[in-house]
């Protein structure tokens, strides 16, 4: 008990000063902050505490995945495959692949030909297989069809998509989306946003510290969902036709272009695009670079269709319509348009993170103020200045020296649960506040408990030295349980609940920790160089 090696004190010594010191930079400005990482080497982490969207304020937004451009999306898939599917069996069409405008969730297609009317039925409905669903999967039970399919005695094939095929790429859309926009939010340079999932088909996104919430929406409203096609030649047939349109800067439209449904590549198959300058004209551009099967793609195309306009099309607006001078094989290409240096740059953030399966409209908008988050930081530090001060003097009046030794292992364990906080980069909020102060007060009660065990050893006729070490040692169990339980508690907090729950139950569980390493360690330290100083006949509390 009373034994502790040199470099076990140093040890616990050194875990404190450094502590300290990863504290040190949230006291600081933010210019001192930049000045001092300026001067110090790259490898030294230096960095402040992350305060949440309630602490430092920033923008609240809730998104809904738009349902009917979910339903557009698969009525245009399927029109993509049922043209696959006639192509491949080499099936005549009369007047081509359309939609009814009373009901545009039909394709329709007309095949006078009753044998080759056949051979198509076979091939559509392997495309109407049931559209997947977890809990009937689960069961064993087979789900609704993604498609209905009914035939005409003329001849018409309708193939209508069901609810239960939209429903399904909801569900999967809102998973997408939150990876993309993870990867769009990220690129902006924000601390710990919250991107998270509400109900079925709605999504939160909370960036605090990022006050330009209109560059946010640019970022996250957009879909940019890049194609690559080809401007529609004289002869076409109308059906596989769209009209799409090129705006200036101001947004106004400066030229409308046939463009052929058909998508030639589309932009999922690009792995990088970087914001840039052309060498001739000197306007902002965007270069971009594809994978294997996109290169390829592209050259293909780009070969087979020298001399023609080729549509680079983003959202259904016409970025710009070049016309291919010669096969582009290199896998790399520019976009050029109407661009300034900041839509460049976040044009080349929507690629590079990727499409957004489906549209998304602003359901709730909220902009939390750094004032109001300043009140919370003040409320909070009040909260716990208050209870660190009742717990000091209560520790100090009821247990004396010892009660001194407890007080400085609690401003050691408050230290390192925000140093935690930093080196694990977890964001503060009001509730983690709140967790803090909590363990404040479970970290002076292991001490209660090794005081209380001590001071009964030594009425029951134990000396001094095998009263420390009996109090200690017997104490470290019930320590030991009484955390762990409620560990469990704050493990399911994290796991179960989202955004404040989290960061209260991050707090906690970093309390828990660092709890029985200065509840214990620490204070049994204190107390062994105590004792080995002042040789006490009796016990001070």
């Amino acid at each position: 008990m009373l034994r502790f090696a040199r470099w076990k004190v140093a040890s616990i010594l050194g875990m404190t000063l450094a502590a300290l010191l990863v504290i040190v930079p949230s006291f600081w400005t933010k210019e001192t902050l930049d000045s001092v990482v300026k001067a110090m080497p790259k490898w030294l982490p230096i960095e402040q505490v992350v305060l949440g969207l309630d602490l430092q304020g920033g923008a609240h937004l809730l998104y809904q995945v738009d349902s009917a451009d979910v339903t557009r999306t698969q009525v245009n898939n399927l029109r993509d495959d049922i043209r696959r599917v006639m192509r491949e069996e080499s099936i005549p069409l009369s007047g081509g692949i359309g939609s009814p405008k009373d009901n545009p969730r039909v394709v329709q297609v007309l095949i006078p030909d009753a044998a080759n009317r056949a051979k198509a039925l076979t091939k559509l409905r392997a495309l109407a297989q049931p559209a997947a669903n977890p809990t009937t999967s689960l069961l064993g039970v087979a789900g609704a069809a993604s498609a209905d399919i009914s035939v005409d005695p003329n001849g018409l094939i309708k193939m209508t998509v069901t609810d239960a095929a939209v429903n399904d790429k909801i569900r999967k859309s809102v998973d997408q989306t939150i990876e993309v926009l993870n990867r769009r939010v990220n690129a902006l340079g924000t601390t710990e946003p919250n991107i998270q999932r509400v109900g079925d088909d709605r999504v939160l996104v909370e960036v605090p510290g990022l006050q330009d919430t209109q560059r946010l929406k640019d970022i996250v409203g957009t879909t940019a969902k890049l194609e690559f096609r080809l401007v529609s030649q004289p002869g076409a047939n109308p059906a596989d036709v769209e009209t799409l349109s090129e705006f200036d800067k101001d947004g106004q439209p400066i030229a409308n272009y046939p463009v052929e449904k058909q998508v030639m590549v589309q932009g999922e198959d690009l792995t990088d695009a970087q914001p840039g300058f052309d060498q001739q004209t000197a306007q902002p551009v965007v270069n971009f670079k594809f994978n294997i099967r996109g290169g390829q793609k592209f050259g293909e195309v780009t070969s087979a269709n020298v001399g023609k306009p080729f549509a680079i099309v983003l959202d259904n607006k016409v970025i710009s319509a070049p016309v291919i001078r010669g096969p582009i094989t290199g896998g790399s290409g520019q976009i050029s348009g109407n661009f300034t240096v900041e839509s460049a740059n976040n044009l080349a953030i929507l690629l590079r993170a990727g499409a957004l399966p489906a549209k998304l409209t602003i359901v709730e908008e909220r902009t939390v103020g750094p004032g109001l988050g300043q009140d919370s930081i003040e409320a909070g530090k009040k909260a716990a200045y208050v209870g660190a001060a009742l717990v000091v003097i209560y520790m100090l009046m009821t247990y004396g020296t010892f009660g001194v030794f407890a007080d400085l292992a609690l401003f050691v364990h408050i230290a390192f649960i925000f140093a935690s906080l930093i080196l694990l980069r977890a964001t503060l909020t009001l509730p983690g506040i709140a967790g803090i102060v909590l363990t404040i007060g479970m970290a002076v009660d292991s001490n209660v408990l090794i005081y209380e065990r001590i001071r009964e050893e030594f009425k029951a006729g134990r000396s001094v030295v095998s009263a420390l070490d009996a109090g200690f040692t017997r104490a470290f169990a019930t320590i030991v349980d009484s955390n762990a339980t409620m560990m469990v508690a704050a493990v399911i907090l994290y796991f179960l609940g989202s955004g404040p729950v989290r960061g209260f139950a991050v707090s906690l569980g970093l309390g828990i920790v660092t709890t029985i390493v200065t509840a214990v360690t620490m204070t049994r330290m204190m107390i062994a160089l105590w004792y080995r100083w002042a040789k006490p006949k009796t016990l001070p509390i």
